[in-house]
């Protein structure tokens, strides 16, 4: 694969070879850029191409155009747009840190990037305010050091990039699964057997583009679980409290596994918890769903030291541990 990139043009050529022949323009210039470390993902590279930044010989190519034998394309990237996140000082539970990464204990509430109604409060403002500056810059302005992410009311563990080689190192870690991550929940209802596998695709909900759903056509995803504990509290039903780890990081996949084999996290009504009379009896400890990222395993990205990090439960997901066993 022959490649070029002029830093001064902020330009990246892609000549293709044996390596490259037949493949779509868009899979090409990914496949080139990941090579270079700039991790500019394929859908980004599509939306270059629709807006013409992706030329053959001062012609736009189409993102779909599949190259042939000697086929150069220029791919024309956009300057660094400026920053708009204001930094925050909001106190954040460091768990690790050092000039590469960060390992966050992110408490349940608050938003990881800001998006459509929480412009502030998220993490990535206290984590531009904490690091001053020093993050990844491949998330893009609204996503500096973002690698992974976990969702609004689940807390937990999240390693963030502090630099774009980092950024690349961990992006490979999740995308071959070398990356370990690791929760806890409570659901409802006694599972069929103490530990098992759910595989089943993931992809957008066809009745609510908000929610993600089980669909053949989805993106695959398989999650592990174990049972912890089970109780039966004396408001009536049966919860289980369980260790669940990823084999995949598909968007809200525990909760839409467990919703799909019938056992939603109490506190999620997204997806179908929160109707119970123990959760109705004890509305002041849920604030969304029951779920924690307990421990986090990854390689390090300077180093290769293999780390591993835990987050003890939060003080809600105790209490309501200690109402079931009640």
């Amino acid at each position: 694969m022959n490649t070029n990139f002029d830093f001064s043009e902020e330009t990246v050529e892609v000549i293709a070879d044996d390596g490259l022949v037949g493949m779509r323009a868009d899979a090409a210039c990914a496949a080139v850029c990941e090579k270079l470390g700039l991790t500019v993902t394929r859908s980004a590279v599509q939306k270059l191409a629709d807006s013409g930044a992706l030329t053959k010989n001062g012609v736009p190519v189409q993102k779909k155009y599949k190259l042939s034998p000697g086929d150069v394309l220029i791919l024309t990237l956009p300057e660094p747009e400026e920053l708009d996140v204001a930094p925050e000082d909001i106190p954040l539970d460091v768990v690790y840190e050092d000039g590469d990464i960060i390992v966050i204990n992110k408490p349940q509430g608050m938003v990881v990037h800001p998006a459509a109604g929480h412009a502030t409060g998220t993490l990535v403002s206290a984590l531009l305010f904490h690091c001053k500056g020093s993050l990844s810059g491949i998330g893009g302005v609204m996503r500096p050091g973002i690698v992974h992410r976990i969702d609004k009311d689940t807390s937990g563990l999240i390693c963030v990039a502090k630099n774009d080689a980092a950024h690349v190192s961990l992006s490979a870690q999740l995308k071959d699964h070398s990356m370990h991550r690791t929760y806890e929940a409570v659901c409802i209802g006694r599972m069929p057997e103490d530990s098992g596998r759910v595989e089943a695709a993931i992809g957008r909900s066809k009745n609510d583009r908000k929610k993600m759903a089980v669909r053949s056509d989805g993106k695959p995803a398989a999650t592990n679980y174990t049972v912890l504990a089970e109780f039966s509290p004396k408001e009536g039903g049966v919860f289980s409290h369980l260790r669940l780890k990823l084999e995949t990081g598909r968007t809200h996949q525990i909760r839409v596994h467990m919703a799909h084999l019938g056992h939603p996290l109490i506190g999620d009504t997204v997806y179908g918890g929160g109707g119970t009379n123990f959760e109705k009896r004890h509305p002041a400890f849920f604030a969304g769903q029951c779920l924690h990222a307990a421990s986090l395993e990854l390689t390090h990205p300077r180093t290769g030291e293999v780390m591993s990090f835990d987050a003890p439960r939060p003080e809600n997901f105790n209490k309501i541990l200690s109402l079931l066993e009640s």
